[in-house]
């Protein structure tokens, strides 16, 4: 009965803050509720017996992705009237790309299949083992190589962005590492003798 209960106060939750992520008009209050979707998200995921999957919940996107958002958010200008003024123009493509997303989502999850024995063969046989123990082995023995897929995705798509982003300014003194090192002695010091008691003539 307490799982019950405990169970649709975070489901309940988890609903309205997702609500209030869309329907916010302060964008700081949009991540401050996407935050506490987050959490109750992590509960439902303890409820279910997935604390590895709860604690990488809180630990990357509460402690990385929604503090990085945060900032973003109150560090930047951004004048959001003015971003809102082409809604209705865009509504209906936009609306369009929402119903294609949910029709591939539904799609994915009628044809998503659990193996019952994944536990059972990701540990040895006979052996009780924790869950955070049986994903790391169905991880990085049956999906080792899509899961090095998706970390060289990832590293194609942060250099990507970090490409794109990168602005050269013709204004900004830039130092070039290889004509420095390039540089002989005898270009840079120049080396005079002086006779005792004179000085040098400049």
């Amino acid at each position: 009965m307490m799982t019950s209960i405990i169970f649709y106060l975070f489901s309940a939750v988890l609903l309205a803050s997702a609500v209030m992520v869309i329907t916010a008009r302060n964008p700081v209050y949009a991540v401050l509720f996407l935050i506490l979707c987050f959490f109750n998200g992590a509960g439902l995921f303890l409820l279910m017996g997935a604390e590895f999957l709860a604690f990488i919940l809180l630990i990357v996107y509460v402690g990385a992705v929604a503090v990085l958002f945060l900032f973003v958010v109150m560090m930047l200008d951004v004048n959001f009237p003015a971003l809102r003024q082409g809604f209705r123009r865009y509504l209906p493509v936009g609306g369009a790309v929402a119903l294609v997303l949910l029709a591939q989502l539904v799609l994915v999850a009628s044809a998503w299949v659990v193996d019952p024995n994944v536990l059972t063969t990701a540990g040895t046989a006979g052996a009780a083992i924790d869950n955070t123990r049986a994903l790391g082995r169905v991880l990085y023995t049956d999906y080792f190589y899509p899961f090095q897929v998706c970390g060289l995705i990832l590293l194609v798509a942060m250099t990507g962005a970090i490409v794109l982003t990168l602005r050269e300014r013709k204004d900004a003194l830039r130092q070039k590492p290889c004509r420095q090192v390039n540089k002989l002695a005898s270009d840079i010091v120049e080396i005079k003798k002086v006779t005792t008691g004179q000085g040098v003539e400049i």
